[in-house]
C-alpha cells in the first residue's frame, strides 16, 4: 500500500512538471509573434534580428526540455 502512494505522488509530480512544456510553447509563440510584429513594421531590420530570434527560441525550448527531463526522472527514478 505504501509503495503505491509513493508511486502516485511521483506520477502527480511528473504531470505537474509537464506543465513547463506548455509554458515553453507559450514562450516560443511569444518570441516568434513579437519577431513577426517587428519584421512587419520594419522589414529592412528583420534580417539582422534573425539570430536573436533563434537564440530566444532555443532558450524557451530549453526550459521545456528541462521540465520534460524532470518529469522523466520523477516517473522512472522511483
Amino acid at each position: 500500500m505504501e509503495g503505491s502512494i509513493v508511486e502516485m505522488g511521483a506520477l502527480i509530480g511528473a504531470g505537474l512538471a509537464c506543465t513547463g512544456m506548455g509554458g515553453a510553447a507559450i514562450g516560443v509563440g511569444n518570441v516568434v509573434g513579437n519577431y513577426l510584429a517587428g519584421a512587419l513594421r520594419n522589414p529592412s531590420a528583420a534580417a539582422g534580428q534573425t539570430a536573436t530570434l533563434f537564440i530566444g527560441i532555443a532558450f524557451a525550448e530549453a526550459l521545456g526540455i528541462f521540465s520534460f527531463l524532470v518529469a522523466l526522472l520523477l516517473m522512472f527514478a522511483v
